[in-house]
């Protein structure tokens, strides 16, 4: 979801007080006029905010607590093959996709970094699983990110995070049907 005037952080403190699982990928940014090792941890992603409920439940709780009223669905569009037309759905992402994101986006440290552009999105890679380190488990797709052979692992249209730095032995190339 999307959460305006960059109130992220304070819909997820209250969706944690009542119970509701979210997720906010962070990031250690430098203070300005500080010391470079002087660091602050901040949203890696300004207003997004991933939310694990219903559509039913997120919706009443935007119309009667006003603490969550800044946030807003993210929509994406989908082709209805009945009509051949193009509606706009809520965009859900699947549980094994945030799970993988999750576990990426967690680690705070420098083998981690998020991706703005999304320009690699629909491009060829190999997809690999990480089989070994602190990401084994994890699947994603091979990309040159900044020079660098990297995993990255996305939530299509919204986010993307890659890993650096891990040896060509921690990782396991996946077929089309083990996808």
């Amino acid at each position: 979801m999307r959460v305006t005037y960059s109130r992220e952080m304070l819909a997820k403190e209250y969706l944690d007080s009542i119970g509701v699982e979210s997720f906010i990928p962070m990031q250690y940014v430098p203070i300005k006029g500080k010391h470079p090792r002087h660091r602050e941890l901040k949203p890696a992603i300004t207003s997004l905010i991933f939310v694990h409920s219903s559509q039913k439940n997120i919706t009443e709780l935007k119309m009667t607590k006003r603490e969550l009223t800044s946030l807003r669905y993210i929509m994406t569009p989908v082709l209805d093959e009945h009509n051949n037309v193009l509606r706009r759905d809520i965009l859900t992402v699947p549980d094994k996709q945030m799970d993988n994101f999750i576990r990426v986006a967690s680690v705070n440290d420098d083998r981690i970094f998020y991706m703005e552009n999304l320009d690699f999105a629909g491009k060829p890679g190999q997809r690999v699983k990480v089989v070994e380190g602190d990401f084994a488990g994890v699947e994603g797709t091979i990309k040159r990110v900044k020079k660098n052979k990297c995993v990255v692992v996305q939530i299509e249209n919204v986010a993307a995070v890659a890993i650096a730095f891990l040896p060509a032995a921690f990782l396991l190339p996946l077929d089309e049907e083990n996808k």
